[in-house]
């Protein structure tokens, strides 16, 4: 075979190959890696359950659901929250939960029955050691389930468990719930930021807020929830923020 020839067919051959590895590397990502943080993900949720369910009356967290006068929280109360009243009992909810809240460590169970979804919330949003084993990461110094202020999590929305893929879905009045070993609380969402910047910090403040679009967000203190992930998909240029408030705490049985 002449020379000319045969470097071109060997080009050839090189180029193929590189194909081949590139689509193996996007088979990776897209279907193994959400593959097996799927899979651990819900062995996960059924291990907290399982946990749960022999803790029974142990106390341990069930602080967290309580207010300052150590009563469980109700639904009316923990909608009514203002700013004066959310010092003691807040503050003495927030050392009961980082007394037990463990970097990286799965703690709790965010429910969206809109999107069929059940998933482990873990403290932290890094990558390597929380949203890519397919958690939602617990945004650090934002407040706990059930607390004053707002609780703020993040999820991916491609690859490794995609936990957040269809939260453009969610539509005001949908129902988030957030289960804890004291509790399960109940949030209605209410407010939708189809895109913000990656950088938007407001929105995960006490009073959530963008400060991009200033128009999105709340002005006086409550009890949220605030989902985040990037958008537009397979990117991670901009941010997209579901809101919600807390309407409802239910005491798990036996956590008091």
């Amino acid at each position: 075979m002449p020379v000319g020839r045969r470097v071109l067919w060997s080009g050839g051959e090189l180029l193929v190959t590189v194909g081949v590895v590139l689509m193996l590397l996007v088979v990776h990502q897209l279907w193994w890696t959400n593959r097996e943080a799927k899979r651990g993900a819900e062995r996960k949720v059924e291990a907290l359950e399982r946990e749960w369910g022999s803790a029974g009356g142990s106390g341990g967290a069930g602080d967290g659901a309580k207010d300052g006068s150590g009563t469980t929280g109700s639904a009316s109360s923990a909608g009514t929250g203002t700013g004066s009243g959310t010092g003691g009992g807040a503050g003495r909810r927030q050392s009961s939960y980082t007394t037990r809240v463990v970097a990286s460590q799965a703690y709790a169970v965010l429910v969206v029955p809109r999107l069929g979804l059940r998933v482990p919330v873990a403290e932290g949003v890094s990558k390597p050691n929380v949203l890519n084993h397919g958690y939602v990461g617990h945004y650090p110094g934002t407040q706990q389930p059930g607390q004053a202020g707002n609780f703020a999590v993040a999820g991916h929305r491609n690859t490794h468990g995609e936990p957040f893929r269809y939260l453009p879905r969610l539509r005001r009045k949908d129902t988030v719930e957030v289960e804890t070993r004291a509790a399960t609380y109940t949030y209605v969402v209410d407010q939708i930021l189809p895109q913000t910047s990656s950088r938007d910090s407001g929105v995960i403040r006490p009073v959530p807020r963008s400060i991009v679009k200033p128009s999105y967000g709340y002005k006086e203190p409550g009890y949220y929830i605030t989902l985040t992930t990037c958008t537009p998909e397979f990117t991670s240029r901009y941010r997209m923020v579901v809101w919600g408030r807390l309407v409802s705490t239910r005491p798990r049985a036996g956590s008091g």
